[in-house]
């Protein structure tokens, strides 16, 4: 069987790594992760427990020259370094960021591909020139073939309104295009837990209070509360967010999600382990990338990356099972 090697920048609790994974073991391949980085001690925790290894730490101190040769690189960058970009001038423009990080990896790794990820909002960050500035120096100074698309959690399996901008870079011209949407969505219930502590649950008075405002029309939902104190509920999620107000999303009206609940909404399987607390799983479950949006990605990119894979067959049974799903 063949190896595929990949490293796994920014990789938080691993959501990039359970999507390879799932996708090569799909393929019979075997996906080898040769290097990981993350900055976030409690991330590297979980990550150490579920995979078998720590990642690194800060990646700015990380020489280029000492990472492992690989075929793919997976990256969900921080976003909020953008303030410097804007000039169209590549490396100069990016540099002093944790994108700069990146590029200067590709730039001396020259892997086959890359998968990076970020916030939808970077599509318009700075009127679109952050993005076109990453862009621009993807294409021109690193020489790779680029395209970009915002993908939601919801139209690849998951009852999650999460929108990301995906970025796919090849080093050889290929005919890649994104997944099609994968409907219909896990319902709910096969989300949401039989037996839940009582510490999950909101006050009566926060209760109270949501139901004389807002009455759902979906027996199972989700209450999304926004800042201007507005409810609404739908029979999925509203994005997870690390930061949000603890009772920022209520299951019913009633009560908290579980952290395996918010991990299930992530695409992570149930026997990934959750080894922090209910505050630190919340931030990392609203930090981490979708995992079945990455997944698809992925599996339409492999067949390129892969040199034991047949194309054009594996292409064909993507979009047969897919469109059936």
């Amino acid at each position: 069987m063949e190896k595929i090697k990949f490293i796994d920048l920014f990789c938080g609790i691993g959501g990039f790594r359970t999507a390879m994974d799932e996708a090569c073991k799909e393929n019979r391949l075997i996906p080898e992760c040769v290097f990981s980085s993350d900055i976030d001690t409690f991330c590297q925790d979980s990550y150490e427990a579920n995979f078998g290894h720590r990642p690194t730490g800060d990646i700015t101190k990380v020489d280029e020259k000492n990472i492992p040769d690989h075929d793919i690189l997976f990256a969900g960058f921080p976003c909020q370094p953008f303030s410097i970009i804007g000039q169209m001038h590549g490396f100069n423009d990016i540099r002093g960021t944790l994108f700069f990080d990146i590029a200067r990896i590709i730039k001396h790794k020259q892997p086959k591909a890359f998968i990076l990820e970020n916030v939808k909002q970077l599509v318009g960050h700075n009127g679109g020139k952050t993005l076109k500035t990453i862009i621009n120096t993807l294409q021109k100074d690193l020489g790779y073939h680029v395209q970009y698309a915002v993908l939601n959690a919801l139209d690849y399996g998951l009852p999650q309104k999460r929108e990301r901008v995906l970025i796919v870079g090849h080093r050889e011209p290929i005919m890649f295009s994104f997944p099609s949407p994968i409907r219909p969505f896990k319902p709910l219930s096969e989300i949401i837990e039989k037996k839940v502590e009582k510490k999950h649950f909101a006050s009566d008075y926060i209760v109270k209070k949501r139901k004389e405002k807002h009455k759902s029309a979906y027996k199972l939902s989700i209450w999304h509360e926004n800042k201007s104190g507005n409810i609404c509920s739908y029979p999925y999620s509203c994005a997870l967010r690390a930061g949000a107000s603890y009772n920022y999303l209520l299951v019913n009206g009633e009560r908290r999600l579980t952290p395996r609940e918010m991990f299930r909404l992530q695409g992570f399987p149930d026997n990934y382990k959750i080894i922090v607390n209910d505050s630190q799983a919340r931030k990392q479950a609203g930090n981490a990338v979708p995992v079945n949006i990455v997944k698809a990605v992925i599996l339409k990119l492999l067949p390129y990356v892969a040199s034991s894979m047949d194309m054009t067959a594996v292409l064909r049974e993507y979009d047969i099972n897919y469109k059936e799903h």
